[in-house]
């Protein structure tokens, strides 16, 4: 096959168009920093996001420029979570839709791993849902008002969406189930002690110390990085091979056959579910 006939990778252009409105990506010197946002806030998560993810991952896996890259969020929040999406129960989803969340929820980590094949640094700006996805980076550092937490449980779904696999692997099995049984706040200080979080730092520096990292990073020769990053992803590649599409499966059975909904057993719990997210 001519070389004219086979697709090319992507381009910076091309995909940091396609996802502005959830991913504002900035690239020098071949340091990538990809920021989460919506309308230039905190990242407001729902659905059309959750699909989003795996995509973009993808696209800039595949871009040869893209030598390191920074994931972040914007102001305050890593994320925030909205509790309106579940208004309608997931058993009543089409099915065809329920398979779709159960590709698309997959992918949002595990195109993270298995298709970023560069060095990755996870700057955790705050609270907020999702923060698994930063710590599933070679390097993370925290702001040092974060806390991590995961409410599914508390919410009366099983946890599968990645953070308690975060959790087993990064701070051992039984801190996971206590942490999954009662839905505790890890602060940024305890998180450093536990090996969940490479280094905490005042809100204003994690970006600049970010970057100085990178452009470390950077210096090395390109196969170096790329081998190490290999090294280093490899635990987590196992972790996802072996345990995330169980762990989502017995999360999603669960949800499927929730005649209550998540949407009113999270009402139940608001406080607690609003003081989480607004601890930081």
């Amino acid at each position: 096959m001519s070389e004219q006939c086979m697709a090319g990778p992507t381009k910076l252009e091309e995909y940091s168009e396609k996802y502005k409105d959830l991913l504002l990506m900035t690239r020098r010197n071949g340091i990538l920093e990809v920021r989460m946002h919506t309308q230039g806030e905190s990242l407001q998560f729902d659905w059309p996001v959750l699909t989003a993810y795996g995509n973009a991952w993808s696209d800039i896996g595949r871009d040869p420029e893209n030598e390191v890259m920074i994931l972040t969020g914007t102001g305050d929040h890593w994320q925030v979570a909205n509790p309106e999406i579940w208004k309608t129960k997931f058993m009543d989803w089409r099915k065809n839709r329920k398979l779709e969340m159960y590709q698309e929820s997959l992918r949002m980590i595990e195109n993270l791993i298995f298709c970023v094949d560069i060095p990755t640094i996870g700057v955790i700006n705050g609270t907020g849902s999702h923060w698994q996805m930063g710590t599933l980076c070679d390097i993370t550092i925290c702001a040092e008002d974060t806390n991590f937490f995961d409410a599914h449980y508390l919410g009366g779904v099983s946890p599968g969406d990645g953070i308690v696999l975060a959790l087993q692997n990064l701070t051992g099995i039984k801190r996971a189930a206590f942490c999954a049984y009662t839905g505790m706040n890890i602060n940024a200080q305890v998180a450093l002690e536990l090996g969940i979080v490479s280094e905490v730092l005042p809100h204003e520096m994690l970006l600049p110390r970010a970057w100085e990292l990178a452009e470390m990073i950077v210096q090395a020769p390109r196969s170096t990085r790329h081998l190490t990053h290999s090294i280093l992803s490899r635990p987590w590649k196992k972790a996802l091979v072996s345990n995330q599409g169980f762990q989502l499966a017995h999360q999603m059975y669960d949800m499927a056959i929730d005649e209550e909904g998540t949407y009113e057993r999270l009402m139940k719990i608001r406080e607690r579910f609003q003081k989480n997210n607004s601890a930081s």
